[in-house]
Parts: structure tokens; sequence; C-alpha cells
């Protein structure tokens, strides 16, 4: 492979790279300069400033440089931040050796030039779910391996549906789903709560019922895709779903499910801790597709990457790196901590095993895909933008649902 030059930065790199001054990093690691200070420190960059040094993650990275026989110096960023930060330092040939980054980033830092495929690197991602790794490709080459995954379902309280006589089982398609809605208000409570907000939480929250519904995102305005915008919508004209949706986060969003007074609440694994003490009896249903079975939720969680470096010799260690990382053994006490489903079906078994109640979640993900799937890479965010205008056009009244994606299917032409 031949080296990195910062010319390879593509234009649209270069402008987030412009924007990547005076931001800062929350380290726990020293400086956040890239390059280690000798050939035997090699450096690692991740989206978990919630983990300081002495944490679990960081005492596992650093066994995980002592098995390479290498030092490990490692900075942690803000989600937020990292993307401009690796940008900026792939212009300046400064690129950490090991990068984890949120899946949807994968395919930008790829069509930058910022990092190696594994035929490059080497790393087996055998063993990782097809769908999962998905979101790491981009014209027909692999960039990375995920590291764990998080996604939606539907979390329910059981004692609201058992006031409405509602059997979870019966919950098969958006038809049953529908009906259940129809008996919980009849019995005087709330329905379903979400997140609609203009932003890519609205978006993300909207993708199971889109492509439950049989909807590609190249073409938002088919058939389908009006059919999953006209139920949310309505859910809202029926009073089965509130109008706050329409600016609920999926922080407000669970706020309001854990009043204890709605039936259901979509929103993800990050919230198991919070379900635990919400203090009423719940449980999870994958989001159903339109005529049944378990519709594709997106997938959130990270990829562990090899950024493109000058000296290609430090692939090696680098790759030793990162399947250490990403060992059956260290998977199930990484995803654990991160409240994620793994990525292998081995650990995921091994998950389930130690607790029955992630396996819906485990479902989920093997149901789900990635947002730049099917080889959207960098046109995914475009495409985003428009649909969550769609469905605050439509949830609002403004539009129609089938004015409302037209629109924005010409919009992203």
């Amino acid at each position: 492979m031949n080296g990195f030059t910062g010319r390879r930065l593509t234009a649209a790199a270069l402008t987030v790279v412009a924007l990547a001054t005076g931001t800062t990093a929350c380290s726990s690691g020293g400086s956040s300069s890239a390059k280690g200070e000798d050939n035997g420190t090699y450096t690692i960059w991740d989206p978990y400033p919630q983990f300081t040094k002495g944490s679990a993650w960081a005492k596992l990275l650093d066994s995980c440089g002592s098995k390479a026989g290498v030092k490990v110096k490692r900075t942690a960023f803000d989600t937020s931040d990292l993307t401009n930060k690796v940008l900026l330092a792939a212009q300046q040939d400064n690129s950490p050796d090991v990068l984890i980054v949120d899946n949807p980033v994968v395919s930008t830092l790829a069509e930058a030039g910022v990092l190696t495929t594994t035929d490059d690197n080497k790393l087996d991602t055998s063993k990782a779910d097809p769908n999962l790794l998905a979101a790491g490709q981009s014209g027909g080459k692999t960039y990375g391996t995920p590291i764990g995954a998080n996604t939606l379902a539907l979390y329910y309280n059981k004692a609201v549906l058992k006031a409405a006589g509602v059997d979870v089982a019966s919950i098969t398609d958006w038809k049953s789903l529908t009906a259940a809605l129809d008996k919980v208000k009849k019995a005087g409570k709330k329905g379903i709560t979400f997140s609609a907000i203009g932003t890519e939480e609205g978006s993300f929250q909207f993708l199971p019922w889109f492509w439950g519904s049989g909807a590609k995102l190249t073409e938002l305005d088919s058939a389908q895709g009006e059919s999953a915008l006209t139920l949310w919508s309505d859910w809202l004209k029926k009073g089965y779903a509130p109008n706050s949706v329409i600016n609920n986060t999926q922080t407000t969003s669970w706020q309001e499910f854990a009043t204890g007074d709605y039936a259901f609440a979509e929103n993800g694994t990050w919230q198991l801790a919070n379900a635990e003490k919400a203090g009423f009896d719940y449980g999870v249903l994958p989001v159903p597709a339109a005529n049944g079975g378990n519709a594709s939720a997106p997938t959130g969680g990270e990829f562990v990457t090899v950024p493109v470096q000058g000296d290609t010799g430090r692939y090696t260690t680098a790759q030793k790196l990162v399947t250490c990382l990403t060992s059956t053994e260290n998977l199930y006490a990484t995803d654990t901590t991160l409240s994620y489903v793994a990525p292998t079906a081995e650990v995921q078994d091994k998950q389930v095993a130690a607790d029955a109640e992630l396996k819906p979640w485990v479902e989920a993900v093997k149901a789900a895909r990635g947002r730049t799937s099917d080889d959207l890479g960098t046109k995914y965010p475009k495409i985003s933008e428009q649909m969550w205008k769609a469905v605050q056009s439509a949830l609002s009244g403004a539009k129609s649902p089938k004015d409302a994606l037209s629109a924005a299917q010409d919009a992203v032409k």
C-alpha cells in the first residue's frame, strides 16, 4: 500500500479539518500527539472519556500492549471531537496507530484516505456478524472490525399492557401493535413514545419503521417509505403517541416512559440501567416489521481501525493490538461494560447465558444494519437530514407523508 500524504485528503475532509482547530480532548494518557516518543510506544485513540486511567478499559489497553511487547499511549476524546482530530492528524501524517471510532464515521475516514483496509493490515474479521461488519465496508473493502453494537427495540410496561388486556405475544406486526395501542388508550393509559426530533436522533429512531416497511434509503419517497411515515403520523392523530415526540430526544422520550404511564417506548440498550431503576416491571420487544418478523434497526457502536501510517512496518503490531482488544475473552468484558451486544455469535451466546434478558437485544442486533451499509458511505448524512426534515413536516401537519418524502427525495437528488 502507498504511504499516506496529506494531499490525499478529500476536499470535504479538509473542510472538516478546518473546523477541528480549537476543539479539546479529554485525555487519560497525557499529550494528544499521536506518535509515540519512540518506536516501542503505540498510540490508541478512543471515544470513551468516561473510562479514566485505572479503569478496566484502560487496564485492558495496557495489557494488550504488554502482550504485543509495546507500551500503549491512550488518548480519549468526546465522540463529537474525534473525527475532526483524526482528519487533522492524518493531514499532518500524525495518525494514531489504532483508532476506535463511531461506525458511521468509518466511511468518511475511508473516503478521505485515512484508514487501511483489512487486506492491508491483515485483521481477521471472519467471526464478526456480516450485518455489523457492513457498517465498516465501502467500495468492496473493509476498514476495521466492530467492537460491539447497540440498537433500538421497544421497551414495554407489563402492568400497563396487562391492565389494557394486551398479550405482548400477540404483537407481531404493525397492525397488531396499533391494535394494542388502541386498547391501551381506551384503558386510560398512554401508548408509545419515541424521538422524532429534527436531528440524526430522529432519523435513527425512524429507520426501523422505514426499513421495516421494505423501503430503501436511496428511494425515500417509495410507497413503502410513505407507509412508515403514515404509521407515525396516524399514531399522533389518534392520540396513540404524544405530540412531544416532535421535540423528543431519546433521553426525554425515555423520561416520558419512566413515568410509568406509557405502554411502549422505542429506545436502546443504553437505557438498560435506567430500566432497572424505573420502579416497574418491563420487557423488551424487537421492533416489528410491517408484515411480521423483526425490522432492521440501525446499529450504533464503534469500529476498531488501523489508520494509514508513513511507516507501514507499524501495522503488524497495530494488528496485534486490535486482535487482542477484539478477542472473544476481551469482547465479553468490554461489551458488558459498554452495555453493548457483542459482534460475534460466540460472545453473544455467552452474554445471553449470563443474562437471559439480553436475548431480545441480541435478536435485534442480528436483524440490524449499518446506516452507511449498502455502499451509501458519505451519502448517508445528506439522506438522513432530508429524512428527519420529512418526519418533522409530516408529524407537525405541515405536509402529508407523501409530499414530505417527495420533497426529501428531490432535495437528495
